[in-house]
C-alpha cells in the first residue's frame, strides 16, 4: 500500500463514520415524526357525540338536568374535548383499584358514583373509548413503576358547567364548580371507615382482588389502604385552613408550597422544629426522647409520603415515647414547618392561556419559554404528582443535570427528583390549549342579546375597563393576550393570595446556600426561605429530570423532544409585565407579586363567582360599591354608607349551577350550598369598584363618575358579546 492510500485511509473511514451517522440520526428523526404523527391520530380516536356526558336527575341541591350539550364554538370537536378530560399529567392521589370498589363512609354505595362525584360538583361521565371505566371529568388513571393510580388532570379544575332551565351547558377550560376539600375529607372518612368495619372491609378486599390488576394478596391489600389513608389525612391536617373555601375555590398555591415543603425538609430540620414548637402556654410540646421516638427510622435527607405519613401518625400516638397530640397541637407543628393555606380563589379559566404573556392570579409565572412546562409541573407537585424524590451522592447520572440546574453541584448530597410527573403530556396538553377559545353567549338557549343596549355599553366599557381588559378577537391565530397588573393596593380586592404567595416561608433542605436568580439579581437561598424560591428550584429540578417510567433511550429522546418543543412550540416572548405595580429592588426581589392581574374578559360571562377569590356572586352585583361601614365606636373621619342602596351582597350561597341570565350570575340564595360571608381577609368582596366611582383606574388617579343603572345594565350587555 503506498504512503498516499495510508494517508487517504482515515479519510475515507471519516466520510463513512459521517454518512453512517447521517443515516442514523435521519433515521431517528423519522422514527420521532412517526411516533408524533401517530400520536396525533391517536388523540382523536374519541368521538363520542355528547363527549362522554351524562344526564343527572335530582343530584345536588336538587338540581337535574339534560345531557349537557357544547356551544360549539370553542374551536374544539368531540375528539379534542375527550383527550383534555383523559390525558395523565402524572397525578396519583390513591391506587386505581382502590377508587374503583370504595364505598362511602355510611354506605355500600359506590365512593365514584354519579349522585356521590356531583355532590361536590365534579362532573360525571360514561364509559367512552379512552375513558372506559366512566370516571368524571378530569379524574384519569396513571400508570406509574409498573402499577396504576387514579390522579387529576387539568380538566378536572379547569372544566365548567352552567344550569339553566333543566339544559345543562358544558364549557370546555372553565372555572368548576369543585369542592376538593370536601371530596378530600369525605375520602378519608371512607377509607377510615373500610378500615374499621370488617363487612366493609372483607368486600373492599374481595373487589380489589377480583380486578386482579395490581394486587392479589388480602394482606397487602389492607396494609396499602392503611397507608393510603394515613397520606391522604396527612394532606389534610397539613392543608386545614381557618377560611372554608367550599365550593368552586382552592388555595392551589397553598397547598402547592405545603407539598414542596414537606418534600425538600430534611430530617435536622425538622427535628428543629419539633423541638421549637410550643402550645398556647409556652410549653414544649415535645422533648429530645419524643422527637428521637417520632423521627426514627426517618430518611436524612428527604422524607417521602409515606414517612411523613408516619411522623404524623406517631404524633397522635400515646404509645410508648410518642407525644400523643391533640388536634390544636398537631396543627401547632403545622404552622412551624408549614403556611396555613387560607388564600382560596377561583379556578382561573384557561382559554387564552397559552396566548398570555403572563398568567396566574398576581402574575407569578412568566409564559415564555420553558415557562409554561415549569408552571405545570409545580400545578401537578400540588395535586398529588408522586414525588419519589431522594438523596445521593454526587456522580454523573439522570440526575446530573438537575443537579445543576438547581445548583446543588457542590452539594455532599444530591437530590434526584424521580416523579410520576409526565412532562411530554404536560407539553402536549400546553399546545392542546393554543385551540381552545372562549365560548360564545348561546342565544338559543339563555336569550338573545339586545344589541341595542351593547352597543350603548361598548362605549362605557371603552371608558371604564379597556384600559385593563383590553378586547382580543378570540379567534385570531395569532393574538396575544397582555395582562395588566394592578398593585393591591390600587385594586384593592382581597389582598391574601398575592401577600400569602411573597411571604410564606419554610425550612429549603438541601436547597440551602444554593444560588437563584431572580428579576433584580442573584442570591442565596437561606436556611429558611420564601417559598417561592423553593418551588422555583423544585420545578427546575422536576423539569431537568427524565421519566423514569421509559428505557434510558427514549428517557433522553423525550426529553430532549419536550424541552425543544416547549421553546419552539411557544411564541411568547420574554418580557416586563405592563400595568401599575411595585417593581422589584435587590431589598424586595418579589414586590412585583404583589398585585393582580386583569386579562381580557371573553368569555367571562361563563365564569362566576367573580373577583380572583370569587366573592362576588354576579357581574350585576360587581358593578355595585361594597357597603362601607364604620366601627363602634366610631373612628373620626369614618363615614358610612346609607342602609338604603344597593351595594354587593355581604353574605350569598355558593353550589348550585343554576344560571341568572339578566344579572350574569349563578343562583346564589334559596339552598343548602356553601355559605360566603365577606368579612375576613381571604374572603374579602371589597375592591374593584371602578362602576361605583371608588376605584382609581390603570393611571392610579383618575376616579370615574358612578355608573347610572341604565350604564350597568348597557355594560352587562355589551359584556355578553365578548
Amino acid at each position: 500500500m503506498s504512503i498516499l492510500s495510508r494517508a487517504a485511509s482515515p479519510l475515507v473511514l471519516a466520510y463513512r463514520y459521517r454518512k453512517l451517522l447521517f443515516i442514523f440520526i435521519l433515521i431517528l428523526g423519522l422514527i420521532m415524526a412517526l411516533a408524533l404523527a401517530a400520536g396525533k391520530t391517536y388523540q382523536h380516536w374519541d368521538q363520542d357525540p355528547d363527549r362522554g356526558a351524562i344526564a343527572i336527575a335530582n343530584g345536588a341541591f336538587g338540581e337535574s338536568y339534560s345531557t349537557p350539550v357544547y356551544t360549539g364554538d370553542q374551536g374544539w370537536d368531540a375528539a379534542d374535548s375527550l383527550w383534555f378530560y383523559n390525558t395523565t399529567q402524572g397525578s396519583d392521589l390513591i391506587p386505581y383499584d382502590f377508587f374503583l370498589v370504595l364505598e362511602q363512609e355510611n354506605t355500600d354505595e359506590l365512593f365514584r358514583a354519579d349522585l356521590n362525584i356531583d355532590k361536590f360538583r365534579y362532573l360525571p361521565q360514561k364509559s367512552t373509548f379512552f375513558n372506559p371505566d366512566g370516571l368524571p371529568v378530569g379524574f384519569v388513571k396513571d400508570s406509574y413503576q409498573g402499577h396504576d393510580y387514579m390522579g387529576f388532570t387539568c380538566a378536572a379544575c379547569h372544566t365548567g358547567q352552567i344550569n339553566y332551565q333543566g339544559q345543562a351547558i358544558r364549557i370546555d377550560g372553565g372555572p368548576a364548580m369543585a369542592d376538593l376539600v370536601g371530596f378530600l375529607h369525605a375520602l378519608e372518612k371512607s377509607m377510615a371507615a373500610t378500615l374499621k368495619d370488617e363487612t366493609k372491609l372483607n368486600r373492599f378486599v374481595d373487589k380489589v382482588l377480583a380486578l386482579n390488576n395490581n394486587y392479589h394478596d388480602a394482606d397487602k391489600v389492607i396494609s396499602d389502604l392503611r397507608e393510603w389513608m394515613q397520606i391522604i389525612a396527612l394532606y389534610n391536617t397539613v392543608n386545614h385552613s381557618h377560611i372554608k373555601y367550599g365550593y368552586a375555590r382552592l388555595d392551589a398555591f397553598g397547598r402547592i408550597y405545603n407539598r414542596v415543603l414537606q418534600h425538600i425538609i430534611n430530617r435536622e430540620q425538622l427535628a428543629e422544629a419539633l423541638a421549637l414548637s410550643t402550645s398556647v402556654t409556652g410549653r414544649p410540646l415535645l422533648n429530645a426522647s419524643q422527637i428521637n421516638a417520632v423521627l426514627e427510622g426517618v430518611g436524612e435527607n428527604i422524607l417521602i409520603d409515606s414517612q411523613f405519613a408516619l411522623v404524623l401518625t406517631r404524633l397522635a400516638s400515646s404509645d410508648g415515647d410518642y407525644p400523643g397530640l391533640s388536634q390544636r397541637e398537631l396543627l401547632r407543628i403545622r404552622n412551624m414547618i408549614f403556611n396555613e393555606p387560607d388564600a382560596p380563589v377561583s379556578y382561573p379559566f384557561l382559554w387564552d392561556i397559552a396566548q398570555s404573556d403572563y398568567v396566574q392570579w398576581n402574575g407569578l409565572a412568566n409564559n415564555a419559554g420553558v415557562g409554561p412546562l415549569g408552571r405545570n409541573a409545580g400545578e401537578v407537585i400540588g395535586v398529588f404528582g408522586k414525588l419519589d424524590w431522594s438523596s445521593h451522592k454526587p456522580g454523573f447520572n439522570f440526575s446530573s443535570i438537575s443537579a445543576w440546574i438547581t445548583g446543588q453541584s457542590r452539594k455532599s448530597e444530591q437530590i434526584d427528583f424521580k416523579s410520576s410527573i409526565d412532562l411530554v403530556n404536560l407539553q402536549r396538553l400546553e399546545s392542546h390549549l393554543r385551540g381552545l377559545q372562549s365560548p360564545k353567549w348561546p342565544e338559543q338557549i339563555l336569550g338573545k342579546i339586545d344589541l341595542k343596549k351593547a352597543e350603548r355599553g361598548r362605549f362605557v366599557y371603552a371608558q371604564y375597563c379597556q384600559s385593563c381588559h383590553e378586547v382580543i378577537k378570540p379567534d385570531n391565530w395569532d393574538r396575544v393576550v397582555i395582562g395588566k397588573m394592578m398593585d393591591i393596593n390600587l385594586v384593592g380586592t382581597d389582598p391574601a393570595m398575592a401577600v400569602n404567595s411573597v411571604n410564606s416561608s419554610g425550612k429549603s433542605g438541601n436547597f440551602n446556600q444554593t444560588v437563584q436568580a431572580t428579576d433584580v439579581g442573584k442570591l442565596y437561598i437561606a436556611v429558611d426561605a420564601p417559598v417561592v424560591q423553593i418551588l422555583t428550584s423544585a420545578t427546575k429540578g422536576v423539569v431537568a429530570t427524565p421519566d423514569p417510567d421509559k428505557n434510558s433511550i427514549r428517557r433522553v429522546l423525550d426529553w430532549f423532544y419536550t424541552i425543544a418543543m416547549s421553546f419552539f412550540d411557544n411564541e411568547i416572548k420574554a418580557t416586563i409585565k405592563s400595568g401599575n405595580y411595585q417593581a422589584d429592588t435587590t431589598a424586595q426581589p418579589y414586590n412585583s407579586l404583589l398585585a393582580y392581574k386583569a386579562r381580557s374578559l371573553n368569555g367571562i360571562w361563563a365564569t362566576a363567582p367573580f373577583l380572583h377569590n370569587g366573592s362576588v356572586p354576579s357581574l350585576y352585583d360587581l358593578l355595585l360599591p361594597k357597603k362601607r361601614l364604620c366601627p363602634e365606636p366610631v373612628v373620626a373621619g369614618c363615614i358610612a354608607d346609607p342602609e338604603e342602596g344597593e351595594y354587593r351582597p355581604d353574605e350569598f350561597k355558593v353550589g348550585s349551577r343554576e344560571f341568572d341570565p339578566v344579572k350574569v350570575g349563578l343562583r346564589s340564595s334559596g339552598y343548602d350550598g356553601s355559605n360566603f360571608t365577606t368579612f375576613r381577609v381571604g374572603d374579602l368582596n371589597a375592591g374593584h369598584e371602578y362602576g361605583a366611582g371608588r376605584t382609581p383606574q390603570l393611571d392610579g388617579k383618575t376616579v370615574l363618575p358612578a355608573l347610572t343603572p341604565k350604564q350597568r345594565w348597557d355594560l352587562i350587555e355589551y359584556i355578553k358579546t365578548l
